[in-house]
């Protein structure tokens, strides 16, 4: 993705690229949080000798940006942020992303990529390099890309934006679709050192579509903003590293981090914002918003008592992963003739990451043990779900 702007840049700095776990044959050690992939990346950069360092990110690489900004800004001197958003769409979204790969695959994302990611007139244009992106998309890890998805349904700095303290460009195509002019007027707003570049003729992939402009504000940005880190942290070479005007090539992979246990939460509202927290991410945002909109001074208790003790304590528990928690449910609701909260939760199922094979087998599970009837109806509902989340985008 940055191919065209390599060859500038290099004249002027030591340039380092990452992949992402799983893109461009990287090996599939799936991060399921932007904060994990910041980490990741940290610890590769402490292993060849950066200490401080200019960023520039697009779309998720953009997160990552941010992510590092805000969590270890002594490390970041300036920051480019390219068709980036302080949320990537809505977490339902994602997650629905990731049940159609699961059920389907990566080619209906990959077929769909080029209209998302670059303007009619260039795609027409260009075609070998729609291929590539498609072919990008198509030879990605699955399960990376499924995490990816998690990582960015998860991923919401908008109350934090004005704790990002290095001078940031937020760059964007003016006919970006996915994370467009809006987005990044977000950013600017949020981020006290910002400004903002927006890039005529380009959509999401504007280092691709418009390359010499993407250069020279990068040029600019870095050339003015950054003036300590050149100069009182120099970056001595390191073992099997590119010279700062040789070829660059993306690194393999970015090393994995070393996992922190979770701080304990004893407390009553930590189990409460524990459980609001789960349930979102297993039940969806629609959903518990429909049900926090629907409660009122009769049912708000019950509503607190369902996010605390079935969500904050029970979902959180180590004992079951989520998979299996979600095999558990939609048996316990098929045996207790409660069908009308089926669909939910074959939904969260497949959130969870059951596949349609799978919760196949666990209604046909409970049509011995349960009933006939009972799993006859749970198909019909079950199919009807199944359907609606995993066909993919016309």
């Amino acid at each position: 993705m940055w191919d065209r702007q390599i060859p500038e840049l290099s004249q002027h700095w030591r340039i380092f690229r990452y992949d992402l776990p799983g893109h461009g044959g990287a090996p599939a050690h799936p991060a399921a949080a932007v904060s994990d992939l910041a980490d990741r990346l940290l610890a590769t950069l402490d292993s060849v000798g950066v200490q401080r360092f200019g960023y520039a990110g697009c779309a998720v690489g953009g997160a990552v940006g941010a992510e590092l900004a805000l969590r270890h800004p002594h490390r970041v001197a300036a920051l480019a942020l390219v068709a980036a958003s302080p949320r990537f769409g809505s977490a339902d979204e994602f997650r629905r992303r990731g049940v159609i790969v699961r059920s389907n695959g990566l080619e209906p994302i990959a077929r769909t990529s080029p209209e998302r990611w670059f303007t009619p007139a260039f795609a027409a244009a260009q075609p070998a390099i729609v291929e590539w992106a498609v072919q990008m998309v198509r030879t990605t890890d699955p399960g990376c890309y499924i995490a990816s998805c998690e990582a960015l349904a998860a991923f919401d700095i908008r109350e934090e934006l004005s704790r990002i303290s290095v001078p940031t460009l937020v760059l964007v195509g003016a006919e970006d679709e996915v994370t467009g002019p809006a987005e990044a007027r977000t950013l600017v707003a949020g981020i006290p050192d910002a400004r903002l570049a927006l890039v005529p003729g380009a959509g999401h992939l504007a280092p691709v579509e418009q390359p010499a402009a993407v250069t020279d504000l990068l040029l600019m940005h870095f050339s003015t903003s950054w003036q300590d880190t050149q100069a009182s942290i120099p970056v001595p070479p390191a073992p099997g590293f590119a010279a700062p005007f040789g070829p660059v090539v993306p690194v393999a992979e970015i090393t994995a981090a070393t996992e922190l246990p979770e701080a304990s939460a004893t407390g009553r509202s930590d189990r409460y914002e524990r459980g609001v927290k789960v349930r979102r991410e297993v039940m969806g945002d629609a959903h518990v918003d429909a049900e926090t909109a629907a409660s009122d001074g009769f049912t708000e208790d019950f509503q607190e008592f369902l996010t605390r003790y079935a969500w904050g304590e029970i979902w959180t528990r180590e004992g079951l992963d989520r998979r299996s928690r979600s095999c558990v449910t939609l048996t316990a609701v098929v045996a207790s003739g409660h069908l009308g909260g089926l669909g939910r939760h074959v939904r969260a199922a497949l959130r969870n990451g059951l596949t349609p094979v799978e919760i196949k087998e666990v209604l046909l599970q409970t049509a011995v043990y349960c009933g006939i009837p009972a799993a006859g109806a749970a198909f019909e509902i079950a199919r009807s779900v199944i359907e609606e989340e995993t066909t993919p985008p016309a």
